[in-house]
């Protein structure tokens, strides 16, 4: 194991080009060798979020700051990152960049100088992310799906997720991230930087490895229902135009989850036994998005298997977002592993 010692030798001696924010609960091993891969930073923070594991005594003998979040108050990401960026800025005030991680992933050892070699060229861009690729997609069908989510084009996108280098000034600029988006946190970010007339990038260097660990069904049920929430809760936010923002997704898993169904249900009671045949659209949407999707057959039928299946979950995160709303109440967090 990497002494404190060690990290901190790293700390005085390397440029301080950028930090590091590391968040995490119960991560168990994976924040090990989440730590292990960012200690070429200038500073590391570790904020943890009431871990039963032991985490919070790991992070500080690998030599990250830490900071243990009240649990009084409800866990979101976004109050997660927000509390390790205000208290990497008291350690280094004046640092130009800050790398978010996720405590199950680890950093790829040539993204950061790929990262600040960009930003450093590139004064109008205010995040940088790279290739993102899932540690064990062949144990599950699940984390499969997931190393097929994060495998997107190159070039300027609208919107990055939870591992991103920002610039500190940008950041600090439209005032963080939201903490009362309890998903999707990172897309909801990006809308104000880019309407601060920021631009954000992908590059095609390798950023970092996730271990998603979605063994079960259930697990990528409450996955797909939190993607869900954070559509509805974007397009509350950011669904005017001319931004639009979750507005399709939304309602997307609306039409697939719900008024496909009843249409399908009302058409087989009426026109029984000729209207079972109306059925048949969901089918042929997943034969649609077999032809879209890239790949071997095998493969796009998979995939687009799991995006007919998924607007079920994503509407039912959806009507939580709504009760939560209309009720008032404060929204916890879904979590799914």
């Amino acid at each position: 194991m990497q002494t404190r010692e060690s990290i901190n030798h790293t700390i005085d001696t390397g440029p301080a080009k950028f930090g590091v924010v590391v968040i995490g609960r119960n991560e168990g091993q994976r924040l090990v060798t989440c730590l292990r891969s960012v200690s070429t930073a200038a500073a590391v923070v570790y904020v943890d979020s009431n871990s039963t594991d032991g985490s919070v005594q790991v992070a500080r003998e690998l030599g990250a700051e830490v900071i243990e979040l009240d649990p009084s108050i409800p866990f979101t990401a976004a109050r997660a990152r927000n509390a390790g960026f205000a208290r990497l800025l008291t350690i280094i005030p004046d640092v130009p960049y800050v790398q978010f991680v996720d405590g199950d992933c680890e950093l790829a050892s040539g993204w950061p100088k790929a990262a600040v070699a960009f930003l450093d060229c590139q004064a109008d861009a205010a995040a940088v992310c790279g290739r993102l690729r899932e540690r064990h997609p062949d144990r599950s069908v699940y984390n499969w799906l997931c190393d097929k989510e994060w495998d997107r084009p190159a070039g300027e996108v609208r919107a990055f997720a939870g591992n991103v280098m920002i610039r500190a000034e940008a950041l600090k600029g439209v005032g963080g991230y939201r903490e009362d988006v309890i998903a999707g946190e990172e897309e909801e970010l990006s809308v104000r930087l880019r309407q601060a007339n920021w631009r954000l990038w992908r590059l095609t260097d390798e950023m970092a490895l996730h271990d998603a660990a979605m063994l079960h069904f259930s697990q990528w049920w409450k996955r797909s229902s939190r993607a869900g929430y954070a559509f509805a809760q974007g397009a509350y936010l950011h669904g005017a135009l001319p931004e639009r923002f979750g507005v399709r997704e939304s309602c997307r898993a609306l039409v697939w989850g719900f008024a496909v169904p009843v249409a399908c249900v009302v058409s087989a009671v009426v026109f029984y036994p000729m209207g079972l045949m109306a059925w048949l659209i969901f089918p042929v949407q997943l034969c649609r998005l077999a032809m879209k999707n890239p790949g071997k057959f095998d493969d796009r039928i998979k995939l687009s298997s799991f995006q007919v299946a998924a607007r079920f979950p994503e509407l039912v995160g959806a009507l939580k977002f709504y009760r939560d709303h209309l009720h008032g109440g404060q929204p916890k967090i879904i979590e799914y592993k």
